[in-house]
């Protein structure tokens, strides 16, 4: 039964996909809620009754399905994100492949159900590879556009190199305890436990997109904005952090993991959050953002406390899905993804203020279920060391600063002459500046917009009947995760973290600084943008450089992809040099042999071929000769006898009777005697 949980989207995603092509993008939408609807009961199911399962795979293998704390609140989590997603971009996305989208989203699902529920190295390895194709396929689902299969490329080939270290750490699992269950793990010890940590790290980090791999999210943004959605808030970005929550008894047992990984998550909740800071593209703020709270995660994790990492990373599930969604809405109506052509806040209002609850949430402002979920990472890393909690509190302020930054300048009021919004049908709204064209990115030509002849955008937008439905769909799927965020609110409520507390571990005790010092920097980073807004100033300019994630990028192009080519290079020239050279003095010989035996071919087998062929000649001209003489005498002896013997019968004809009785005379005495000889 437990199998259904991952087998189910996996199985049922060929047939969404066929039965899409066939039916309306609303038959479509119902087909894949009805199947994520069955994923998240079974979800359900198994997160209170914790089944496990095993499928003997040979050669001393099992694989295995186990529900423990973790795998409960992730497989929940993933199932009921991926169906409020997939109803959105039913409605949403652009109609052509439209199918093809809702069944890999469906199909990406069911691989992450695989990863979090596993409950071995192997089975997990399985997930993870399924799940890092799934990405690439939703990633470059517009292949037409030439930047969108670089893009998922650049992704794929990132995070690869992340899942060689979890190849390594299944193998050294494997060859140190003769088993990939999750049990026998504990039995690694030496350089094949230090080997299974790094493995594990690596992969980790590269999935979560952890200094230096961040920069892949922002390739993953040439992806639809419901595939932004699911990556980042439920499915691949998170199963980085889950690994770690995950393993965490097998991997804090090397005494390098906590300050390794630690390090690796400070960094990029600084980082990330200066990087979002700064940008002005709506995704790539959101994806910078996703680093940096994983980033914290990762904190967490290193700091002993995994359980407060599960729960940060189940509010931020609801709140970046509901980000992403939002900003999908806005992008469609301005025709780019540029922060400083929005200000939709009187266009769209019931998306402006979904959108302010998830940004709040983003912010850590209390009572919102995020802002618990930070303080206790920061009290986590406040019982490490007190600077840690220093510097979560400064990604905290960072993060109040993006969040509200987005918010402001997405959904704001606006601040100057507004455009009107239109529905056409099967569109997403279409605004465009007076009597101008936007080229974004890219190269292609947005929708033209229409500005309203009084400066100002009409209190509320009529869509035709058609889209009607369409549109409560994406505003009731913002809603839901804005209501989410409310709900996990109630973490704050007492009782709630002994709940925690039974379902993923220990919590550390938060200290009235820290909280504090949160707290602070949380109001100052929302009051500073909220100036800054009313003076035309938060959008700024920034380096771009530090908006490509410190030039990280082209520093791993010169320090990592040049040197590979050139690597590349030169391994082709010595390989066409030396290890060529006796293939090539092989190859020459070859044709000089050739060539002497094709002389001696003609030389001397063509030589006894024509010899034959004269033999051959001359034996049928003598044939025919012979032939030709004896037939033709033996043809023309016979010929002769029978005409001589016609000319003498002929004689016999005289036409006298006397004559014909002498030779019937003589003819019958002929035979009396040879009868009496006969005797």
């Amino acid at each position: 039964m437990l199998w259904l949980l991952p087998v189910l989207p996996l199985a049922l995603a060929p047939a969404i996909w066929r039965l899409g092509s066939r039916r309306s993008r609303s038959d479509l939408g119902r087909a894949a809620a009805v199947v994520l609807a069955g994923t998240a009961a079974l979800a359900v199911w198994a997160a209170a009754a914790r089944p496990s399962a095993g499928y003997r795979w040979g050669a001393g293998i099992t694989l295995r399905l186990t529900v423990d704390g973790p795998a409960a609140v992730m497989a929940v989590l993933v199932a009921t994100v991926g169906l409020v997603v997939v109803a959105y971009a039913a409605a949403h996305e652009a109609e052509r492949a439209l199918p093809r989208l809702v069944a890999t989203l469906v199909a990406f699902v069911g691989a992450m159900e695989l990863l979090v529920l596993a409950g071995d190295v192997l089975t997990l390895l399985i997930g993870w590879e399924l799940v890092g194709g799934c990405s690439w396929a939703l990633i470059a689902h517009e292949w037409r556009l030439a930047a969108k299969p670089a893009a998922a490329a650049h992704a794929f080939l990132v995070t690869r190199v992340g899942d060689l270290g979890l190849f390594a750490a299944v193998g050294a699992a494997f060859a140190a305890t003769g088993s990939v269950a999750y049990g026998s793990l504990s039995a690694l010890e030496g350089g094949w436990l230090h080997l299974f940590v790094a493995g594990v790290v690596l992969a980790a980090a590269a999935k979560s997109a952890q200094v230096p791999f961040s920069p892949w999210l922002f390739s993953a943004m040439e992806g639809p904005t419901s595939v932004s959605a699911l990556l980042h808030a439920a499915a691949m970005v998170a199963a980085g952090a889950y690994a770690l929550v995950r393993l965490h008894p097998v991997l804090d047992g090397v005494e390098w993991f906590g300050p390794v990984v630690i390090g690796i998550g400070l960094a990029t909740a600084v980082a990330g959050g200066i990087v979002a800071s700064v940008q002005s593209d709506a995704k790539k703020l959101l994806a910078a953002s996703t680093s940096a709270q994983f980033g914290l995660m990762f904190l967490a994790v290193g700091a002993g406390y995994p359980a407060a990492a599960l729960a940060h990373l189940t509010t931020h599930a609801a709140m970046k899905a509901g980000l992403f969604l939002a900003a999908g809405i806005a992008i469609e109506a301005v025709g780019g993804a540029q922060l400083g052509r929005m200000g939709l806040g009187r266009v769209l209002p019931s998306v402006a203020s979904a959108s302010a609850v998830v940004a709040l949430a983003l912010a850590a402002v209390p009572p919102l279920g995020a802002a618990w979920s930070k303080e206790q990472i920061a009290a986590a890393a406040g019982h490490r060391a007190p600077w840690l909690a220093v510097g979560v509190a400064v990604a905290g302020g960072l993060s109040a600063w993006y969040a509200a930054r987005f918010q402001l300048l997405a959904f704001g009021p606006p601040r100057a002459a507004e455009p009107t919004v239109e529905r056409r049908p099967q569109e997403s709204w279409c605004l465009s500046p007076p009597s101008a064209v936007d080229r974004p990115a890219g190269g292609q030509l947005a929708t033209p917009r229409r500005w309203s002849e009084a400066g100002r955008p009409p209190r509320r937008v009529a869509p035709k009947a058609e889209d009607t439905s369409l549109l409560r769909v994406e505003r009731s799927a913002v809603a839901l995760t804005a209501l989410a965020s409310l709900a996990l609110g109630l973490l704050w409520w007492p009782g709630a973290e002994e709940v925690v507390v039974g379902i993923a571990g220990p919590l550390a005790p938060a200290g009235a600084w820290e909280t504090a010092l949160s707290l602070v920097l949380v109001a100052m980073a929302v009051g500073g943008a909220l100036a800054a807004y009313r003076r035309g100033t938060l959008l700024g300019r920034s380096s771009a450089r530090v908006a490509d994630w410190f030039g990280i990028p082209a520093a791993t192009r010169i320090a990592v992809a040049d040197p590979a080519i050139a690597l590349a290079a030169a391994l082709a020239r010595f390989d066409d040099a030396v290890l060529g050279a006796p293939a090539r003095t092989a190859a020459g010989a070859g044709r000089r042999l050739s060539r002497r035996l094709a002389a001696g071919d003609d030389r001397i087998v063509d030589a006894g071929v024509r010899a034959t062929a004269r033999a051959g000649q001359r034996l049928a001209r003598f044939g025919a000769s012979v032939t030709e003489r004896g037939f033709d005498g033996v043809v023309g002896g016979i010929a002769g006898v029978v005409s001589r013997a016609g000319r003498d019968s002929r004689r016999l004809h005289t036409g006298r009777a006397h004559q014909y009785y002498v030779v019937a005379t003589a003819g019958a005495l002929v035979l009396i005697a040879l009868a009496v000889a006969g005797r």
